[in-house]
């Protein structure tokens, strides 16, 4: 259970890059169901990149791996740039940078994060021991 649950945070880290996407560049009060309608829209694209990116590296096998998480940002950030231009008809060069930097540090940034608390945990272990 803990790998899957592990998996799915990229999931959940595309979606704050969505949501922090559209709350930098909407600040209509439209509603709860709206702003939750309109992330979904967002991150779709870079939904099922990820989604491609962890099925080629079969990531729910080791989730904190390096390799793990270059596939699902790479197919985050690839499929999800190009099926977001093929939506949208246009693909800004400050989009492509924000986005690539923004899904870096929030995939491969909670591994890093989780494998450093595991690294300490296990020496602080190891030292009691």
């Amino acid at each position: 259970m803990r790998t899957r649950a592990l998996a799915l945070i990229d999931l959940l880290a595309v979606l704050v890059f969505a949501a922090i996407g559209r709350r930098a560049h909407d600040e209509s009060a439209q509603g709860v169901a709206y702003a939750v309608g309109q992330i979904v829209g967002i991150a779709t694209p870079f939904l099922l990149g990820a989604l491609v990116g962890a099925l080629i590296a079969r990531s729910w096998r080791d989730p904190l791996s390096w390799r793990s998480g270059m596939a699902v940002w790479l197919g985050a950030v690839v499929i999800g740039l190009a099926l977001r231009a093929i939506l949208f008809d246009r693909l800004p060069l400050s989009f492509i940078v924000v986005a690539t930097i923004s899904l870096a540090v929030l995939v491969l940034g909670w591994r890093a994060v989780v494998r450093a608390v595991t690294a300490v945990r296990g020496r602080r272990h190891h030292q009691e021991a």
